[in-house]
Parts: structure tokens; sequence; C-alpha cells
């Protein structure tokens, strides 16, 4: 018998628990597990788990938002009264707007401080036409790059003169109209994940439907989006289930039986597997080929063998990290990196992305997902670095995982706080790279490189930020109260 500890990890298949209440496991013990293979053969045949191997517990704690909440959400903010008043709203944006494009307004700082507080308020997507025109009229206009811009006092004498403010009316109503949006995804998305049974199938693993949601929230939040919202939360769920297949209650020997099912991608191989595996295993080929079998019927295209690479890819990542932990073995920066940028599950999901809202998929960009192009490995760099500096100095001194800041820390001999400004400093060194390539050709669209953007800024909140579980209660459960609504609806 061996004695096997595999490491922690968070969300989106972060390698730990980073320090944040909702995605933490808490610390589990270390425990004892049996082997259970048989030879057949020169085959290996898996049975079902021996009931007295002892198995890790994540210690989770039960979901704050359980099946009856979620269903029992109220928001007032739903109807074509609310809709009326915001169009309304917007009508008397979009004309002030044009007033600039055809250049009633010349000043420079009047229009690029309104763009700036429509982007800031969060309204901006309402009004993208007209913010292109400014734009470009701007553009046009050679303004060099040394412009002066006016004092803060003087830029506010000139909103009030031209009467350019924004109505706070707006933003508040949209806000409140795009969270019952969320809301209802997040109502069909709990029923689903109800009649899916998959909490009393693998209680082990965690039920953080919410926090997985809020990922795809977090990627791209216009309403209009709820059909990319609730594929891609689906698939981010069982990123959470198999992640915590690998690194608490799989055996090794079950890990890698699991991981050449993934490669296979065939019912058939479900006969290796033990009862939990098996279930998880089906479940996860049903929704992936149901986002395949979208992508074909509107675009006629193929897709299946790109994201089951991309999952085949996720779990070996998950299985050289489970061999490290289990053979002791402390991989060197670049060796660790390698392994993370995929381990962090955001390549798989950004594949997953590119094909939900790319209206025209070309041969260029499919041949670009073969090793994963720029784009997406710098986003997934910076997501494993801000992962990684979630993490405690108690985690990194208990040694369950080396991460960039121990391997860093193990390789040049440098302290903790040395590590992490050097992580720091490369997660800016990322953003710049990623931020000057997307202004070049690309053959991905507008809104695929929108959602690279978005997704990476949301792991800075989720890892970095100190109370993730009451900022995401305000951001999709809580409305923003609008004194005198209704006399304002008249």
């Amino acid at each position: 018998m061996d004695a096997i500890l595999f490491n922690n990890t968070g969300m989106v298949t972060s390698r730990r628990a980073p320090p944040i209440t909702l995605l933490s496991r808490g610390q589990p013990s270390l425990v004892v597990l049996s082997k259970g293979c048989l030879s057949t053969a020169g085959k290996i045949k898996f049975a079902d788990p021996n009931p007295n191997t002892i198995r890790r517990s994540g210690n989770y704690k039960p979901t704050t938002w359980d099946f009856q909440y979620i269903q029992s959400i109220d928001n007032n903010y739903v109807g074509d009264m609310y809709m009326e008043r915001l169009d309304e709203v917007k009508k008397e944006m979009k004309k002030n707007l044009m007033m600039m494009v055809e250049g009633s307004i010349q000043e420079l700082d009047v229009k690029l401080e309104l763009i700036d507080n429509l982007e800031r308020l969060g309204v901006s997507y309402h009004f993208k036409d007209e913010i292109m025109q400014i734009l470009k009229s701007i553009h046009d206009q050679n303004v060099a790059t040394g412009y002066s811009l006016y004092s803060t006092a003087l830029k506010f004498r000139l909103f009030r003169q031209y009467d350019f403010h924004i109505s706070q009316e707006l933003a508040k109503l949209d806000f409140n109209i795009v969270q019952a949006t969320h809301q209802q995804d997040l109502r069909i998305l709990s029923r689903w994940w109800k009649n899916a049974g998959l909490v009393e199938k693998l209680p082990f693993s965690r039920d953080i439907l919410v926090e997985n949601m809020f990922w795809a929230v977090g990627a791209l939040f216009e309403p209009q989006h709820s059909y990319f919202r609730r594929l891609i939360t689906k698939v981010i769920v069982f990123i959470s289930i198999i992640d915590d297949i690998y690194d608490v209650y799989g055996t090794l020997d079950e890990l890698e039986l699991f991981t050449l099912a993934i490669q296979r991608w065939d019912t058939k191989a479900m006969e290796q597997l033990p009862g939990y595996m098996k279930v998880c295993y089906l479940a996860l080929i049903n929704i992936i080929n149901e986002v395949a079998y979208e992508v074909l019927k509107n675009h006629d295209i193929n897709v299946l063998p790109y994201l089951t690479k991309s999952w085949a890819d996720l779990c070996k990542s998950y299985l050289q990290e489970a061999k490290w932990y289990h053979n002791g073995y402390k991989p060197n920066f670049e060796e660790y990196m390698d392994n993370a940028r995929i381990s962090i599950a955001v390549p798989m999901v950004l594949v997953h992305s590119l094909f939900l809202v790319t209206n025209k998929i070309t041969k260029e960009a499919l041949e670009s997902l073969t090793n994963y192009p720029d784009i997406i490995r710098w986003s997934a760099t910076i997501f494993r670095f801000t992962d990684d500096l979630g993490t405690s100095s108690d985690e990194l001194k208990r040694g369950d995982v080396s991460k960039s800041i121990q391997c860093y820390m193990n390789e040049k001999g440098a302290s903790e706080e040395e590590a992490r400004e050097h992580i720091t400093f490369l997660i800016k060194e990322t953003w710049e790279a990623m931020n000057t390539a997307q202004r070049k050709n690309s053959p991905f669209s507008e809104t695929f490189i929108e959602i690279v953007k978005n997704i990476t800024r949301t792991s800075h909140f989720m890892y970095l930020h100190n109370d993730v579980k009451s900022s995401i209660s305000k951001i999709l459960f809580e409305p923003i109260i609008i004194p005198n609504v209704a006399l304002a609806l008249k």
C-alpha cells in the first residue's frame, strides 16, 4: 500500500486552495489509499473502488446559494416598463454622442471623458457604434500624441456647459436589468444542475454553480450573450469536478485510467473506470458533444476534435502535477509554467469560447489552436500568476504543491517577498504583450478577444480580491435601489 497525497486547488482549476472561503477546500488530511488494479492479459482493469479505501476529503462547506434560493429570486426589474425607460435614456445619450460625431462638440476632453465614464459605468456596450465614430473622428483630426488636457476643473465646467452628464438612473437601471438577465441564466442552469444529480453522485466535489457562472459573467456580461454564458458555465462546472477528482478523491491509478479515457473520448473507455468516474465521464462527454453539435448546426464545422484535444491536454497536465507530488518532484520555474499554463484550464475554456461566439471561423484560427496562440497563452500565464499570488504564506510553508512563487524561490534563492514582486512584474509584462498583440492582425473575432481580456481581468478579482463571496452576492443577487424609480418611469 502506498501513501498518496494529492495537491490542493481552487477555481478555475487552480492547483491550490485560494485564500477565499467560497472557492477554498480547507486543509485536507493525509490519508492512505489502497490500490485496486487487476492485471489481465497485459491489460489494466480497474474495479469499482474498494469501500475500505480511505480517500481524502476537501472538507467543503455546502453552497451558499442552493437550488431553492436561486429559484426563489424575485427581481422587480423585469418587463417592458423598465426597458422602455432605459430606451428613452439611451436615445438621449445617443443624441449627445452624435453631436460629438458631427462636430458640434470639438473639445477632446469632453469626448474622452464621456467615453471613459460610459466604460467605467459598464454601459458603453449600448453605444459601440457611436463611440467608434467619435474615436475615428479624433484619429482623423490628427491630434498630436502630446496633446495637453484641460485641468480637471475645466473639464467639469465643459461637461456642465454642454450638459453632457451620465444619468445615474441610466447606469443603475441598466445594472438591474442586466442583473435580472443573469438571474434568469442562473435559474435555468440551477435546474440543469439539479437534474444532472452530480451533487449526489459525486459528493466529494465542490457544489459551486454560482461561482462557476460568475466566471462566464466576467467573460461576457451583456444580456444578449445568455446562450454563451449558459454553455460555458456547464463547461466550467466540469473543470471544478474533474479538478477535485485529480486533487482530492482519485488514486493515482484511477487518474491514469481517466486521463487515457479522456484521450480516447469514447463511451467504451468507461468500462475501465470506477463507478464514480463513469458518471463524471459520461456527463462530460454529453455536455462537450452538445457544444460541438451547436457549432456544427450553426456553422457547419466539426469542432469536436479541437474540444476533445483541449480536455485531453488539461487532464494530462493534471496528471503531471499529481505525479510530481506523488514522487516528491519539484519542477523548476520554466517546467512548472509550461504545465501550469494548461492546468489553469484557461486554454480549454477559451477554445470552447472561440467556437461559441465566432460567426465565421477561419482556417487560420483553427490552425492556431494546435499549440494555442499567443493571446491564449498570455491569458493563461496571467491567470496562473494571479492564482499563485493568491496563495497564502502558510500554504507555501506547508508545501502542498510547488507553485510559481515557490519554484522561483527554490531556483533563484529568493525570499517570498522577492518572488511575489517578480511574479507581479511578470503579470504587468504579460498584460503589455497581450494588449500589443491584439492591435495587430488577428484571426480572431472582436468578441473573442474581448472574452480573453475580460476573463483575464476576472482572475485578478477572483484570486486577489479580499471578499469575493460578498461581491458576487452584490453583483448577481442585490439590485441597486433607485429612489423614486416608479415616478421616473411615468
